[in-house]
């Protein structure tokens, strides 16, 4: 879906100018600006320090690093202090600093960079899902034409609308208010409130949404709920609260860090001053603390979590599934509940003709009906006609001129091919389901419609000169995969995937049962997605969703993990999910699964990996005397044994087994 919208300009006026949403620049923010000047000096500082060049040159840049990659995340540690909580970004800018302070300007400088990085990215994933909540907004109209009790109209400002007020919904133009149709008939598209893949006829009774598009006919709504309680609106106050509300799962080291951090500080402390008092000398007291300083900094078990996680976030890119951040692509290995919506994201999102069927006396041929059918509705932009063309052409059948074109909203259209009136149509929209030609024929192909009714296929009929000639069965068509990915996500979770879609039952259950899935919650709103997955959470479940459009992103946004299909997705649905599938891949879901699995087995080693050896050089500083060249030889050597195992995961053959489902 587009992010910039244009609303159809009155008669007469001149076309309204619509600017694009914006968005947040990632370079007006402060922590995106501080995070790329220090890895800059950190690229210029690099290879002067390799090559031996004269330390003032590197040096001058390495400290460069600590202030502008350092400063941010030490003010806000020394504000945590206050607040008597030791905060791990201080602490390491604590040991970068106290990495320089012996010598070891290198690994500082790449602790700074590491953190300033995360920080920066953090806070570009928060600015841009609040860029898509406003950017939401733009769904409803800016005004609308409200309609006074002696007939005249006037153009007001939606969010001024009250209850019991009338508005007037002209051909293209998008819902002011939720209300309901006074008179008029049209068809509406409310995909992005239910997600339906069709437009939807609308007449005297039926309810209708805010941001709503309407495609044919004029409508008159009696405006039903305050602007500010749209289903629109409702759809905006629920992302901004899940995603405020929304508490990532911390990663193992995070979970001790204040234990570490003040163990850690304490012990440094103490391993200085005691020994001064106790009589040693000041020099071999502050070689001990700095030597201590260095086996003990958190820097292995720093990249023991962000290797494996950022490899994984890597290869899954490659294979076009984009993990916004290390701490989603951990999240994602511990699902064990699965949402599904349906169009879009199990089906393919366009509608496709599955039938041609020509009822008994009909006289025609199924190619025949498939022919004129297509001609007839060739003129028109309906979604529906635009498939029906298209079957017609991958049969390659040549399509016929027309004369007399006419479309009535909500009936069909109607057309003269070759002589012969030719109309396509709902039959639900005929007067009395009757077209006027023999009972026998009429009630063989109602017969027909019916049939296909039942089967959650939309049924179009066809006559020829006033009689019923064939009737055409539409559906979205299932992805070749989504069968494959249900059985796959079911395995992985332990628990049959659910199936949650705003689409009506029959339409629903026909597709589940073609993609295997026995728990179906059709014609849901929003909200009602929303309570599903607040249900499953409820009896202790981590829910996956995967969904596509505006009316997903609020259970995206509630989900313990949300992933949006990019390629039709909605603008808010991406921004709002936590990872997107770029090329509509749905079998690329639970291969991610399965990496974000190995890769939080991989932390899990590198974090045994980084504990015995920290914990081993501490003991032989504090029980011995550890050289000051072994002490620093023995981190930097846990820190590459780590960093290469996570690395692991950049190989193709990791993503290649986590498609097949080798790794468990």
């Amino acid at each position: 879906m587009s992010s910039t919208l244009t609303r159809p300009a009155p008669p007469g006026a001149a076309p309204e100018s619509v600017a694009p949403r914006r968005r947040t620049r990632i370079l007006a923010l402060p922590e995106a600006r501080w995070a790329a000047a220090a890895l800059v000096l950190f690229l210029i500082a690099l290879p002067l320090y390799l090559s031996g060049a004269p330390a003032w040159t590197w040096g001058t840049l390495f400290a460069a690093v600590y202030v502008t990659g350092g400063w941010e995340p030490g003010w806000a540690g020394l504000k945590a202090l206050r607040e008597k909580t030791l905060d791990v970004d201080l602490l390491m800018v604590v040991a970068a600093l106290g990495a320089a302070a012996i010598g070891q300007v290198l690994d500082g400088a790449l602790l700074i960079v590491i953190f300033a990085t995360s920080g920066a990215l953090e806070a570009i994933a928060t600015a841009r899902t609040a860029d898509s909540v406003r950017g939401l907004l733009d769904l409803a109209p800016a005004t609308a034409t409200r309609v006074a009790d002696d007939g005249t109209e006037e153009t007001v400002p939606s969010e001024r609308l009250a209850v019991g007020e009338i508005i007037l919904v002209r051909p293209g133009e998008r819902i002011g208010a939720d209300g309901r149709v006074l008179d008029g008939a049209g068809e509406v598209d409310q995909a992005t409130i239910t997600g339906e893949p069709l437009p939807v006829a609308k007449a005297a009774g039926d309810e209708v949404f805010a941001g709503t598009l309407n495609g044919t006919g004029a409508l008159r709504v009696k405006v039903e709920r305050d602007p500010a309680d749209s289903v629109i609106a409702r759809i905006v106050a629920m992302v901004e609260e899940a995603s405020g509300t929304k508490a990532p799962t911390q990663l193992f080291i995070e979970k001790v860090e204040q234990r570490y951090s003040l163990g850690m500080v304490a012990a440094t402390v103490a391993l200085f001053v005691l020994p001064l008092l106790l009589g040693a000398d000041l020099r071999s007291t502050l070689l001990r603390a700095m030597t201590f300083m260095i086996v003990a900094s958190p820097c292995a078990v720093v990249l023991a979590t962000m290797p494996p996680l950022l490899s994984a976030i890597a290869n899954a890119g490659r294979h076009g599934v984009l993990v916004k951040s290390a701490v989603v692509m951990e999240r994602l290995g511990q699902v064990d509940a699965v949402a599904l919506d349906k169009t879009g994201t199990l089906t393919e999102g366009t509608p496709r003709v599955t039938d041609v069927r020509v009822p008994a006396g009909s006289g025609l041929t199924e190619t025949e009906v498939l022919r004129l059918a297509a001609a007839a509705e060739h003129p028109s932009e309906h979604p529906l006609a635009r498939a029906i063309v298209d079957a017609a052409r991958d049969r390659g059948l040549d399509i016929p001129l027309v004369r007399d074109f006419g479309s009535a909203p909500g009936t069909g259209v109607s057309a003269t091919v070759e002589g012969r009136t030719v109309a396509v149509g709902s039959p639900a929209r005929l007067p009395d389901g009757r077209t006027g030609g023999p009972a026998e024929e009429e009630t063989a192909a109602l017969e027909v419609v019916a049939a296909l009714e039942e089967e959650g296929r939309t049924a179009v009929l066809v006559t020829v000169d006033g009689r019923p000639a064939g009737v055409l069965g539409i559906a979205d068509r299932l992805r070749a995969e989504a069968a494959a990915t249900v059985a796959a996500l079911g395995e992985l979770a332990g628990t049959a995937p659910v199936l949650v879609t705003g689409d009506n039952p029959r339409a629903a259950a026909r597709l589940a049962r073609e993609a295997g899935i026995d728990d179906v919650r059709a014609g849901l709103l929003p909200q009602d997605k929303v309570a599903a997955v607040r249900e499953m959470e409820r009896a202790g479940r981590k829910v996956l969703v995967v969904g596509d459009g505006v009316n997903d992103a609020p259970a995206l946004a509630a989900a313990h993990t949300g992933i949006a299909m990019g390629r039709a997705g909605s603008d808010l649905a991406l921004e709002t999910a936590d990872a997107v599938v770029v090329r509509d891949e749905l079998a690329t879901v639970p291969a991610v699964v399965r990496l974000s699995r190995r890769a939080r087995r991989l932390v899990v080693q590198n974090l045994v990996v980084a504990a015995v050896f920290i914990t081993g050089l501490v003991i032989w500083d504090l029980a011995g005397t550890l050289p000051l060249p072994l002490g620093v030889a023995g981190h930097e050597g846990s820190t590459v044994i780590v960093g290469l195992n996570g690395l692991r995961l950049l190989a193709e053959g990791a993503w290649c087994r986590a498609g097949a489902g080798a790794a468990r």
